[in-house]
């Protein structure tokens, strides 16, 4: 789906009760793994335009940091990540209907906005461990900020480097990393991100995938919020 997958890690990874400790930093830890390859490809093939994506980058990243480092208690980081799945998965249910909207002329650079937008959902993916790509994407779409590809392109690097910092963050406030907890998720969605990336082009309807993963983020949303109201 072009994004990292930190939504439907932690949905999972809520709904089977694993410590919030320890799922803040898996999250992030598989969203690196993920997006990686994704960002190296864009950067190849010309779609990272550095000129006009350093405003969300510059502001996003010490904001990551400043929400990976803030102390937030249990029952709080549930609330916060039943309300932001919620709002995920409607974003990945229209996102298709937001890019398919009439084409029109790219608007113009708002230096004050591009730093905002990308401090809050920086700071948001710190706290809560969401890369924020599944946020921004179909913000900058309904701003018609640019091509689609060139859109994902700045979405794969916003989850990288927000993902690298807002763990740094974490690890600043001793969070725990359980290796033996980790290290297979890592290899696994290693391996599912390569496969996705190959066969969602080809095999199958990304629409279909969006909206089937939509609702299963909002089922779980529902679920954490039903249990730490």
């Amino acid at each position: 789906m072009g994004f990292g997958g930190g939504s439907s890690y932690l949905a999972l990874l809520a709904v089977m009760s694993v410590s919030f400790e320890i799922l803040r930093p898996t999250a992030l830890l598989c969203n690196i793994v993920v997006v990686t390859s994704g960002t190296i490809i864009f950067y190849r093939e010309g779609f990272l335009d550095f000129k006009r994506s350093w405003p969300f980058l510059l502001s996003s990243v010490p904001m990551a940091f400043l929400g990976g480092y803030w102390p937030v208690k249990q029952t709080t980081f549930f609330l916060l990540l039943g309300f932001s799945l919620i709002i995920a998965a409607f974003l990945l249910w229209f996102q298709n209907s937001i890019q398919k909207r009439p084409p029109g002329v790219p608007t113009q650079s708002n230096l004050p906005l591009q730093l905002g937008l990308g401090g809050a959902i920086g700071f948001l993916s710190g706290m809560v461990s969401i890369g924020g790509g599944i946020f921004l994407s179909p913000i900058l779409h309904l701003f018609r900020w640019d091509e689609a590809k060139r859109i994902s392109a700045l979405a794969s690097i916003f989850i990288l480097v927000n993902s690298i910092s807002g763990l740094a963050g974490q690890l600043t406030h001793s969070t725990k990393l359980d290796w033996r907890f980790i290290a297979p998720l890592l290899v696994a969605v290693f391996v599912g991100g390569q496969l996705g990336s190959r066969l969602g082009t080809k095999k199958f309807n990304e629409v279909y995938i969006k909206r089937i993963t939509a609702v299963l983020i909002l089922a779980a949303a529902i679920n954490i919020l039903k249990d730490h109201w």
